[in-house]
């Protein structure tokens, strides 16, 4: 069986259930996208190796292994999610030592949280995919949207319809009925916004520091 590449496309909250996410990987020769459930703590480990700017205080669980890896000569060269069993990903991580190469079993989430942080690329089988993967709107909503495109309109960012489609990945994949999505900062000023992403680092929250940097970020287009 052929293998495909995959990279990290995002990673999506529910806006109705709590503690619900999804980590979507995007084929890297073609357009299909492959949505993994995750659990929050799972999601916290893969958000803080995507954003350079998150520094835990502590090394968390996943940092402390690639710590220890790098000081006894281990490197993960690989990570293959090969297996799909009632909606449950199996994944491998293959490491090598001394020219000797072993293959481990771990928890989707915590072979692809490895795998950022020793950059090592992430595999899926072709039938996996062809199984799980699906087509985003993004490219059908970019056309439509394209002649009241205003290239002078510095304000238009094809990143915000990528962000609404992958949350209603999640509520679609975990059959959640859609509900109305609304901005749970929008209340806040610039300072109060810095306030809260400080207090979220602090208490190592690292999820809500993304979606408060996310904000940020907004703001200051």
């Amino acid at each position: 069986m052929s293998l495909v590449r995959l990279t990290i496309k995002g990673i999506s909250y529910s806006h109705t259930q709590n503690g619900a996410y999804a980590l979507i990987l995007n084929e890297v020769d073609g357009e299909r996208k492959l949505p993994i459930v995750i659990g929050a703590f799972e999601a916290q480990a893969i958000a803080i190796a995507i954003e350079e700017d998150l520094k835990p205080p502590r090394p968390l669980t996943h940092d402390l292994f690639k710590t220890f890896c790098d000081r006894f000569d281990i490197v993960v060269k690989q990570v293959i999610i090969h297996k799909l069993v009632d909606g449950v990903f199996f994944s491998s991580i293959i490491c090598e030592r001394d020219g000797i190469e072993e293959i481990i079993d771990a928890r989707t989430s915590d072979a692809i949280s490895l795998a950022l942080r020793f950059d090592a690329p992430i595999f899926t089988y072709q039938n996996i995919l062809d199984k799980a993967g699906i087509y985003l709107r993004e490219q059908e909503e970019a056309d439509a949207k394209e002649d009241d495109y205003d290239e002078d309109d510095d304000n238009f960012d094809a990143d915000d319809d990528t962000n609404e489609e992958l949350s209603d990945v999640i509520d679609e994949f975990l059959n959640i009925a859609p509900a109305e999505k609304g901005n749970e900062f929008a209340d806040y000023s610039l300072q109060e916004l810095n306030d809260m992403l400080e207090l979220a680092v602090l208490n190592e929250d690292y999820e809500k520091a993304a979606r408060l940097r996310d904000e940020l970020s907004k703001r200051n287009l």
